[in-house]
């Protein structure tokens, strides 16, 4: 009874064991072909399978620590279904995705006009599974502690290049009372292809014009300055292991490590840190989002945490096996309802009830090779 891994990318020169342990979990489960039968609804909206299938992914590491419990708790209610994710990047699973490698992939970003035209089985849909954050992490001694206050203009000049000391003006203007060692910076960032990266970058397109004329908003980018490292994971080992240092990662890697996170300040001139509350009254400024009109960084209200976004799960229309398309489409309904009770424990946010209603009705698009449609 092989377990099955969700595994995650990590950077040079950093153990596997240590990247892979911050969400690596099995699935302990028995494999076997796919022998048909579908799953009866509940009012969960979720459903049993009787039958033994092996659901595939790839993509976002972002999305990795909620898919580890929230898969594990789907596989113990399913016993049948085995679920193989890896956590790949966002680039990464596009790629799998629309080379028919995976049965779903995962990004933080919704596809393109040109990556929606490269997959290769036809028009996909783009389903949001989870709510979060980026954090701004550091490795910085600061005499009698304390949590660093930046601004979205200074943390883009950090990642242009232009502010190179700890101990800058633009810096220590922001933290009075704070003594900040003269130490130069060390600005790490993501060197594949990230939706964590998007996120960023989006925000500071949004917040800073000499970003976004100088860098832009990319899943990919030419970066002015720093190191490179392979995931989330790569990027918190990477800032835990160099004095000095700087990153952005999803709001549960900060807690792998123990890293150490800026307070940052938002549209309304109020500095706050990410928790349910902030990110929740974020989203709540866009209560409507769609694949080209996703966004929700730097989002007014006093309470609204800049750096949040949504994540996206990516499935054919037209699946090619009635079976495994109907236990595909039943485990991402389950996922984005059910499953969203798992999103606190792993440092997310429930998904609102109206997005939970979009995922359902994005859900109901897919269809079998017959053209029936697979989800009730």
């Amino acid at each position: 009874m092989p377990g099955h891994l969700i595994k995650a990318h990590h950077a040079p020169g950093i153990a596997a064991s240590t990247a892979a342990a911050v969400i690596a979990v099995a699935l302990s489960a028995c494999t076997s072909t796919a022998t048909g039968a579908g799953a009866a609804p509940s009012s969960t909206r979720a459903a049993s399978t009787a039958s033994a299938f092996t659901i595939t992914g790839a993509g976002s590491t972002f999305d990795a620590p909620f898919f580890s419990l929230a898969f594990a708790k789907y596989h113990q209610q399913h016993p049948g279904v085995t679920i193989g994710y890896s956590a790949v990047g966002s680039g990464a699973g596009i790629a799998a995705f629309t080379a028919q490698k995976v049965n779903f992939g995962a990004s933080d970003v919704p596809l393109t006009a040109t990556e929606q035209t490269a997959a290769t089985a036809g028009p996909a849909v783009q389903v949001p599974v989870d709510l979060g954050a980026e954090v701004v992490v550091y490795h910085l001694t600061v005499p009698g502690g304390g949590r660093l206050h930046l601004t979205g203009p200074v943390i883009a000049r950090i990642f242009l290049g232009q502010i190179t000391n700890w101990a800058d003006p633009a810096i220590t203007a922001l933290n009075p009372g704070i003594s900040i060692p003269s130490e130069p910076i060390t600005v790490v960032h993501r060197s594949d292809g990230s939706g964590t990266t998007y996120i960023f970058s989006n925000y500071l397109s949004a917040i800073s014009p000499a970003w976004a004329s100088k860098v832009g908003t990319g899943k990919t980018l030419h970066w002015p300055t720093g190191i490179g490292a392979d995931g989330n994971p790569g990027v918190a080992r990477a800032v835990a292991d160099a004095p000095d240092s700087i990153g952005y990662v999803e709001r549960s890697y900060s807690k792998g490590p123990i890293l150490t996170y800026a307070a940052i300040r938002n549209q309304a001139g109020r500095y706050v840190t990410p928790s349910t509350a902030s990110i929740a009254a974020a989203a709540a400024q866009k209560p409507a989002i769609t694949p080209t009109d996703f966004a929700i960084v730097n989002e007014p209200g006093p309470n609204s945490y800049p750096i949040c976004g949504y994540s996206w799960a990516l499935i054919y229309a037209h699946q090619p096996s009635q079976a495994t398309g109907k236990a595909l489409v039943t485990l991402i309904d389950w996922l984005t309802h059910t499953g969203q009770a798992y999103a606190a424990a792993t440092s997310y946010v429930p998904l609102p009830p109206r997005i939970q209603d979009l995922a359902h009705t994005t859900l109901q698009q897919v269809t079998g090779p017959g053209g029936t449609h697979l989800l009730g």
